[in-house]
Formats: C-alpha cells, sequence, structure tokens
C-alpha cells in the first residue's frame, strides 16, 4: 500500500447524495406538466434535453435546473407558467438549495482514514456559491487541505488542479461515482481513476467507462478505499 498520494475526490453522489433530490422534484414536476397529448417518459426525454443544452450555457445545480423546468413548462404547454405554477417550479428548487447534505455511510471514517496517509483535495463541479455551502454543511471541508469548485470537469481542469497542488499526476487519482466527469477527463489527463458507482447517478453524467487496467479501479463502496489507499 503507497503513501503520500494526492486523492482528489468529488463531492455530489460521492461523499453525500444529491441526485436523488433532484429525481424527486422531477417526478413532482412531471405531475404538474403532464397530460394525455405526452407521456412522462417523453416528458422526461424533453428535460433531459434542456437540461444538456442549459448546462452548457448555465451550469449545473438548482438554479440552472430551475431555469429548465420552466423552459420544459413553455414548451410543453406554449405559454409561461401560471403564478401557482411558477411558485410550485420555485419551490423545487428552494427545496433542493435547503438541503442538509445527507453523508454516504462510511464516507467520513474512510475520509478519516486517509487524510492521515495522503493528500485530500474535494474537487467538485457546479455553481459556486451552491457547492460551497454544501461543503460547508456537510462538515468535511476539514478533512481536505484544499476545496475546489469548477464549473465543468474537463481534461484541462484535470491537468490545472494538479499542477496548483503541485502533485505528480501518475500519484494522483480521481475519485468519484460519475464517468462522464470523474473517471472519464481524469484518466485522459494522466490521472488515475478510482470508480465508485452510485445506483442514482445523474443520466446526463452516464458512460460507458473505458477499461485502464493499471490505471482504474472499481469499488462497490466508498468504505472500501481503506483496503486500497
Amino acid at each position: 500500500m503507497i503513501v503520500n498520494q494526492c486523492l482528489l475526490v468529488d463531492g455530489d453522489d460521492t461523499l453525500w447524495e444529491n441526485n436523488i433530490y433532484f429525481e424527486r422534484a422531477i417526478e413532482e414536476f412531471i405531475d404538474l406538466v403532464f397530460h394525455d397529448r405526452t407521456t412522462r417518459a417523453e416528458l422526461r426525454r424533453m428535460l433531459d434535453e434542456i437540461e444538456t443544452a442549459n448546462c452548457k450555457v448555465h451550469g449545473y445545480g438548482a438554479k440552472s435546473f430551475v431555469r429548465s423546468l420552466h423552459e420544459c413548462y413553455e414548451r410543453v404547454h406554449a405559454q409561461v407558467a401560471s403564478v401557482d405554477h411558477a411558485q410550485a417550479i420555485a419551490e423545487l428548487g428552494d427545496r433542493i438549495l435547503d438541503q442538509v447534505p445527507v453523508l454516504i455511510p462510511g464516507v467520513r471514517e474512510t475520509l478519516s482514514h486517509l487524510q492521515r496517509r495522503h493528500r485530500l483535495i474535494l474537487l467538485t463541479k457546479g455553481e459556486l456559491d451552491e457547492q460551497t455551502t454544501k461543503v460547508e454543511r456537510s462538515g468535511l471541508a476539514p478533512l481536505f487541505e484544499d476545496v475546489v469548485v469548477v464549473p465543468e470537469k474537463t481534461v484541462d481542469t484535470y491537468t490545472t488542479v494538479v499542477e496548483q497542488a503541485k502533485a505528480d499526476a501518475d500519484r494522483t487519482w480521481m475519485i468519484g461515482n460519475s464517468p462522464k466527469s470523474d473517471i472519464v477527463p481524469a484518466l485522459a489527463a494522466g490521472l488515475r481513476a478510482v470508480y465508485v458507482p452510485h445506483p442514482d447517478t445523474w443520466v446526463l453524467e452516464r458512460q460507458p467507462v473505458p477499461e485502464a487496467p493499471d490505471h482504474l479501479l472499481q469499488i462497490d463502496r466508498f468504505s472500501e478505499l481503506a483496503e486500497h489507499f
């Protein structure tokens, strides 16, 4: 077991639950806009398409999500939401913003173990204020030497973070649940990666995980990191 490696750790759905709250909000939104001219599956596909486009322009998080809900509503009904429906949509976003992070089992204990042996950096993407608030509410910040919030995770993102941390890329691991944001670009940047699947990973973050036997480790639970690091 090698010590003193640099471990970059994702936040949403790796350290704490996140997407389940968006999924619940989406189901309530579909209840709100549903009518007999479309199906629930069609509404979900429409929302996914809108979110895909909006995230590229407006980023991630509850605020961008609410924007997408309004756009989806207008596309379905060919008009802006009524006062009552607009309020209902706003409340869906507020509920997500007000949610206190629920840590995934074993996270705090595992981070405490890893902190004694390695450098830990929390690397999360999204809207700065939203993500910073989540980190503060989680109580995990003291376990990391740094917290980095980025609008998107790309190959350049990982290269920059490693350079700023003065870390060795070959001894740096990205740990996360998202193939799209945590695994694929980290490997492309020359880092190693640990894939920790989450059953409720956002559909827009899913994609095939590449084969990289010497650089990729897949585990079932976050707590298993203590067996490898």
